[in-house]
C-alpha cells in the first residue's frame, strides 16, 4: 500500500443522504416528461444540470427554466444531513494531513443552500469543485483527474468515495483507487468496480482502509 495523500469526495450519497430525495424529484420530472424510460432517475446519478438538460430536455428551454425552479425550490427546503460518521471522519483525516476536496457534479447555486445549512462546510475541505469547473461530466475522469492535479499529486496517491455508477466509472477512468459507499447501490453492483463499500463512516479507519486499496 502506498500513502495516500489525498481524499475526494461526490457530496450526495457519499458526504450528505440526500440521493433518495433526489430521486423522488427526478422521478416525478421524468415521469412526465420522459415516460417511455422509466429508469432516467438512476441512470443520471452524478451528471451535471447541464449535462442532463443538453440531453433529455435540448428543445426545451422553457421546460428547462421550470424544472430549474422547481428544483431550487427543492433544495431550499431539503435537509442536508451528513452520511453518519463523515464529520468524524473529517477530523481523522485533518489529523494525519490528508489533503480533502469536494468533487460535485452539483453546481454553485446548490452549494450556496449546503452553505447556508452548514456554515463551517467550506472549512471542512482544502477545496470544493463544482460543475462549473468541469469541461466533461462523469463518467468522464475529468473532474478526479482535476482533484489530482490541483494537489500535485498521482491518481494512485489519491482515494476517491463516490456512491453512483457514473461516478465509478469516473473514478476507474482515473486510475484512482476507489471506495463504494452503499448508499444508493447494492453492494452487488459496487463490487464491479470495487470491493472496498462502506455503508457509512462510523468506525471507518482511513490508515485501514488504504490497506484494502
Amino acid at each position: 500500500m502506498s500513502y495516500k495523500k489525498a481524499a475526494l469526495f461526490d457530496l450526495d450519497g457519499v458526504v450528505f443522504d440526500t440521493e433518495p430525495l433526489y430521486t423522488q424529484f427526478w422521478n416525478k420530472v421524468f415521469e412526465q416528461c420522459h415516460p417511455e424510460q422509466p429508469n432516467l432517475a438512476t441512470a443520471i446519478k452524478g451528471q451535471t444540470l447541464t449535462w442532463i438538460y443538453d440531453r433529455y430536455f435540448a428543445n426545451s428551454p422553457q421546460l428547462q427554466h421550470e424544472i430549474t425552479t422547481q428544483l431550487t425550490a427543492f433544495e431550499q427546503t431539503m435537509p442536508f444531513e451528513y452520511v453518519f460518521g463523515f464529520e468524524e471522519f473529517m477530523s481523522q483525516l485533518h489529523q494525519l494531513n490528508v489533503k480533502t476536496a469536494v468533487v460535485t457534479s452539483s453546481n454553485k447555486s446548490k452549494m450556496q443552500q449546503v452553505y447556508n445549512q452548514h456554515p463551517d462546510f467550506k472549512a471542512c475541505f482544502d477545496h470544493i469543485f463544482t460543475a462549473e469547473d468541469f469541461i466533461e461530466s462523469k463518467p468522464h475522469p475529468y473532474c478526479y483527474q482535476l482533484g489530482a492535479s490541483f494537489f500535485g499529486v498521482k491518481p494512485v496517491e489519491c482515494v476517491a468515495f463516490e456512491d453512483c455508477i457514473n461516478g465509478f466509472k469516473a473514478v476507474t477512468a482515473a486510475g484512482m483507487p476507489l471506495v463504494g459507499l452503499s448508499t444508493s447501490n447494492p453492494i452487488e453492483v459496487i463490487n464491479e468496480y470495487t470491493e472496498v463499500v462502506i455503508p457509512n463512516y462510523l468506525q471507518v479507519n482511513f490508515t485501514d482502509l488504504c490497506a484494502k486499496l
